[in-house]
């Protein structure tokens, strides 16, 4: 029995599920929005969270931290620089989990993963 045990395996090992993270996370900073299985989107909301908190402190020690999920600097300075402050009024809750249904192949659920003041811009081609 799996008492006590947080988090999905999704399938994985422990390695490739870090790796499955670390890219989809730069993907959330990049786009603010990313489509993904709904047990994904699950498990990322608080990583990402986790990481927009520490963006807020600002501190260089706090950007170490981060760099251990977001290995691109231009993407761990767009979290400090811009996405943090925009969240500066809020005590959590950065994202939203959008449920999308079922995927046309395998059944899967899908989900949409946004930051909550994620606004489409009008030339968006990556959806």
């Amino acid at each position: 029995m799996r008492h006590s045990i947080r988090g999905r395996r999704l399938g994985r090992n422990s390695a490739h599920r870090r790796a499955l993270f670390r890219n989809q996370l730069s993907s959330l900073v990049e786009h603010g929005r990313i489509t993904t299985t709904l047990p994904k989107a699950k498990e990322l909301q608080p990583i990402f969270e986790k990481c927009v908190t520490k963006g807020k402190r600002g501190t260089v020690h706090a950007r170490r931290q981060v760099r251990q999920w977001i290995s691109s600097r231009e993407l761990v300075k767009k979290l400090f620089d811009d996405i943090a402050p925009r969240m500066e009024d809020r005590n959590g809750g950065y994202t939203r989990v959008l449920k999308l249904g079922p995927r046309k192949g395998d059944g899967a659920e899908m989900a949409i993963l946004e930051l909550v003041d994620y606004e489409p811009s009008l030339s968006s081609d990556d959806e």
